[in-house]
């Protein structure tokens, strides 16, 4: 934690070179570079759809349990409320909940009319 005076503090919550299923970042996507943060909330016992994405992105769980899966190689990491988490790029995966909704916050790091994620067929 850092002091930033005044009394404020800074505490880091995730500083990444990959994600968390060890993919290394490479690049951030061309273009004029586009923030976006979301605030999802994900029904309890739910999965979501297969999807990928093409930008970095951190998530952090707000409330619930969170369970990452990838689609190839079937790992699987949870994540619950107070963690943080830095999602693969161009790799297949999808979330699933438990007995209680979720609440993530999400932070992209794109580009301008980028989709935020990229639907999968199964």
């Amino acid at each position: 934690m850092a002091d930033e005076g005044g009394g404020s503090r800074t505490t880091v919550l995730l500083k990444a070179t990959s994600s968390w299923n060890d993919l290394k970042y490479v690049a951030y996507p061309a273009g004029q570079p586009e923030l976006t943060t979301v605030r999802m909330t994900i029904p309890a016992n739910s999965k979501l759809n297969w999807h990928k994405h093409l930008m970095p992105n951190t998530a952090y769980i707000v409330s619930g349990e969170l369970t990452i899966e990838e689609r190839d190689t079937g790992r699987k990491a949870t994540y619950h409320a107070g963690q943080s988490l830095a999602e693969s790029v161009d790799n297949v995966h999808r979330g699933s909940t438990g007995k209680e909704p979720v609440v993530v916050i999400v932070t992209y790091a794109g580009v301008q009319g980028q989709p935020l994620s990229v639907p999968v067929q199964d």
